[in-house]
């Protein structure tokens, strides 16, 4: 009699091995004919990708003085399938001057794919980066006997001057966030950190080539696959012009010497950054080779910050600079006009309220204030404004109407330079006031930033860019660095002006104030016979002795340069800002220093401010 469930379970056994046969066939058809994964590996073995690394894009300043350029160097690379168990470890280490175990560290950073996300067997890996012309021919001459190693050339970035290192920045290996977020970059490439060199790295770095070389089933090379037909020649990186006068840059960081703060100079027609001098700074030349992970660590554990670039991530208070935008808002909201006079009785006061001021003559108009600097005339003006029904329904609008002219000026955001970092500084607005005071405040609660103080604080950059604006007469170009990149219209965002609610009327007047503070005011001693200065002095308090700041710009009608100088702890804004500004815009007006300039410019080098640790 026929056994039915015999039958049953051949016919299962049978299925499920036609089953597990057919699977086998379908995923092998996929491996050879679909899928590359094995032609990869075939590749790995039979090809040997050799990156070519393009030159990066040299950097001059605007009259064309050449400022980094690049320096052959060398890569030591491994392809650690070839070198396994075929190298004499000691006698490579004495060719390199390694020890055994900084060798066994490396090759383990290498396969540990958690430093190392890219890391394959077959390909080429970093070793050691950047030997010199010495190191490399010492290597040299006994590459033969190292089997899996090899030397890419590359280059390194060289310093001409010793300045500028903020603006600049500087050139490192790519880190491990580097190289997860781009798939250009492989571990031991290298990328721009700081400055232009990271803000404009993928017009610096280039297009890296390649060269497909043959290689045996030894791993040997055997020469260029197909004559090189599918080589990859490197395409150099693009050279960048900055706006910045190296030579002018050298005389700031000279007058800043000992000094903490910044210098900022702006040229008002085109927005262009002349200068930028953030101290302490440090010299961008220690910022190369193997030695810059030590001198970076170093520099980042000083307690002065000077790798901190105070010009753009500076946050101050701009004491009495700010007046000049205070003017120019009451006198457009018909708060003043140019005949309106506030008292001042060594100061402001009403109702027990008194804001101190030095003593000079009074009633005075809006000329006649910004030349003393009376601290009471601008109180008066925001009393005035914040309390006027007439204009506004509450504090509120009136606030939040005064904050919209502080914005159009280009504060409280970030201005948009084409540097890393920057910060935007701060300028309250009605909610601030509102959560601050639950809703229960007036003019006089606020009084304090009608000259620069309480809540408002800029950056360098800002006062500089204040003063550019007012010697246009109401509008700006966003500041930058790069003057023109090689083959590339500069950016729009650079091009453009930015107009401030201001009216032209106001600017004059303002302008007039600069102008009379230059010749009989706080800023007499940057008068001169051969153009005519506009300034303005600040003296913003601190916790410790005040800040000594600086803005004006010159010629008045023709301006070619607009400047902010902030000294920390320096004092009043004449001690040290106005003979600083004063011998900045001399500089590059004339384009040198007469002989007694120079002699004071050396005669503020010299001088010291004794900052305790406190002050940090």
């Amino acid at each position: 009699m026929k056994d039915f469930e015999l039958d049953k379970r051949r016919l299962v056994i049978g299925g499920v091995a036609v089953f597990i046969v057919t699977v086998y066939l379908i995923r092998l058809f996929m491996l050879q004919l679909l899928s590359d994964d094995y032609k990869k590996n075939a590749d790995s073995n039979a090809f040997l990708k050799k990156i070519e690394y393009p030159s990066r894009g040299a950097i001059s300043d605007r009259h064309g003085r050449l400022l980094v350029y690049n320096q052959p160097a060398y890569d030591i690379m491994v392809v650690m399938n070839e070198e396994k168990g075929r190298l004499d470890t000691t006698e490579f280490c004495n060719a390199l001057g390694i020890t055994k175990e900084y060798f066994i560290k490396r090759m383990n950073d290498i396969k540990d794919r958690n430093k190392n996300p890219g890391y394959s067997r077959f390909t080429e890996q970093l070793f050691m980066s950047q030997l010199s012309d010495k190191e490399f021919s010492v290597f040299q001459e006994k590459i033969f006997r190292f089997p899996g190693f090899y030397v890419q050339k590359r280059s390194i970035r060289q310093y001409q001057y010793p300045y500028a290192a903020h603006v600049l920045g500087d050139v490192a290996e790519v880190s491990k966030a580097d190289v997860e977020n781009s798939d250009y970059y492989q571990p031991g490439d290298y990328i721009g950190k700081l400055g232009v060199e990271r803000s404009y790295e993928e017009q610096l770095r280039g297009e890296k080539g390649v060269q497909i070389l043959l290689r045996d089933a030894h791993g040997r090379v055997q020469g260029n696959y197909q004559n090189g037909k599918f080589d990859r020649r490197p395409i150099a990186g693009k050279d960048l012009t900055l706006s910045i006068d190296i030579k002018l840059q050298e005389l700031g960081e000279r007058l800043l010497e000992g000094k903490i703060g910044s210098i900022v100079a702006i040229e008002p027609a085109t927005g262009e950054v002349l200068c930028m001098v953030s101290s302490p700074t440090y010299d961008p030349r220690i910022m190369v080779g193997r030695k810059r992970g030590k001198n970076h660590l170093a520099l980042s554990k000083d307690v002065w910050k000077p790798l901190l670039n105070r010009s753009i991530m500076g946050q101050y208070p701009p004491g009495s600079t700010f007046k000049t935008t205070q003017g120019l808002t009451y006198m457009t909201e018909g708060i003043i006009d140019e005949n309106t006079l506030f008292p001042c009785a060594r100061g402001f006061n009403y109702r027990g309220l008194h804001v101190g001021c030095h003593p000079h003559g009074a009633p005075t108009n809006l000329v006649q204030a910004l030349c003393t600097s009376c601290n009471s005339y601008f109180c008066w003006g925001l009393f005035r404004m914040i309390g006027n029904r007439q204009h506004y329904r509450s504090v509120q609008e009136a606030m939040n109407t005064w904050r919209d002219y502080m914005v159009s000026m280009g504060f409280g955001y970030k201005l948009g330079i084409d540097l890393p970092g920057e910060k935007r500084g701060l300028i309250p607005n009605a909610a601030f006031y509102d959560k601050a005071y639950k809703g229960s405040w007036n003019g006089r609660t606020i009084i304090s930033i009608s000259i620069g103080q309480g809540e408002v604080n800029l950056t360098p950059l800002q006062i500089a860019n204040l003063s550019a604006t007012i010697a246009n007469r109401g509008y700006y170009y966003v500041p930058h660095v790069v003057r023109k990149v090689q083959g590339e219209p500069l950016d729009t965002l650079y091009r453009r002006r930015h107009y401030t609610m201001a009216n032209r009327k106001a600017y004059e007047y303002v302008v007039q104030g600069m102008r009379a503070s230059v010749v009989g005011g706080t800023c007499h001693a940057a008068n001169r016979a051969d153009y005519l200065v506009c300034g303005k002095t600040g003296t913003a308090q601190n916790r410790g002795q005040d800040h000594s700041v600086f803005m004006g710009f010159a010629p008045m009608d023709n301006p070619k340069i607009a400047i902010a100088v902030y000294v920390e702890n320096g004092g009043f804004g004449a001690t040290y800002g106005v003979p600083i500004g004063s011998l900045m815009m001399e500089q590059y007006i004339n384009g040198k220093l007469s002989p007694a300039s120079e002699a004071q410019a050396s005669v503020y080098q010299s001088r010291r401010i004794a900052y305790g640790t406190s002050n940090r």
